[in-house]
């Protein structure tokens, strides 16, 4: 596992946004883990998420792309973030772009936030986690309503590793429905390995008692 993926999850579990115990999804799935990515709240944690970000962006789609778009609201400061990253860390000077809840009438007006769109823009979705990815699919006819685009992908923070609306997972799905690439900074699988009776700071989160839990959920609610 490359190193920037085990410092993000220990960043993730110090940021208290990886959390492990007794959990409903707002799917109403009983989880033993969370992500809460509303916890990043401070310009320091948010400077370190768009340099994780910028290095998964990076590994998996180089430079191929002109614009980071983060559907509203979530991923309006996670395409800020990143690009001020991809400039920082590999000179990519990607433009942002987010979409309003409601058209503007005045002033800026329109449905976007930041760059415009024109055709044949790159571009990446950018997310924080997906469940059964329902901002993308929301998120696809928007952008094709702009101009005639093309999208590379979307990258998300952690792969949950669970089924969506079928069989598959909902990376899998939106990957097969969209014909685009889909991706994490880590997968669960990769969490789980990493903090596998690993101490962090002085508490070891994922026990055998931890990991046996995590595997029934992913007996029922996993990938078949």
């Amino acid at each position: 596992m490359e190193k920037y993926k085990e410092e993000f999850i220990e960043f993730m579990v110090e940021s208290n946004v990886l959390t492990f115990g007794d959990f409903i999804t707002k799917s109403g799935r009983r989880t033993p883990f969370f992500i809460n990515t509303g916890n990043y709240t401070t310009g320091k944690q948010l400077r370190k998420l768009g340099e994780y970000y910028a290095k998964a962006i990076h590994d998996n789609f180089g430079d191929d792309f002109d614009i980071l778009f983060g559907p509203a609201y979530k991923g309006i400061p996670l395409s800020v973030t990143a690009t001020i990253a991809l400039d920082n860390l590999y000179n990519i000077d990607a433009a942002y772009c987010s979409n309003r809840k409601e058209v503007k009438d005045h002033g800026d007006k329109g449905i976007l936030l930041g760059s415009k769109i024109k055709d044949n823009d790159r571009i990446v979705i950018i997310e924080d986690v997906t469940t059964a990815g329902t901002s993308v699919y929301e998120t696809m006819p928007l952008l094709k309503e702009q101009a005639n685009v093309c999208v590379k992908g979307l990258i998300i923070s952690v792969d949950r590793m669970e089924r969506g609306k079928g069989e598959k997972s909902a990376l899998t799905e939106l990957r097969e429905k969209f014909d685009f690439k889909t991706c994490a900074i880590v997968t669960m699988e990769e969490v789980v390995e990493h903090l596998y009776n690993k101490s962090i700071n002085g508490k070891v989160l994922i026990d055998r008692e931890m990991k046996e839990r995590i595997n029934k959920y992913y007996e029922e609610y996993g990938v078949k």
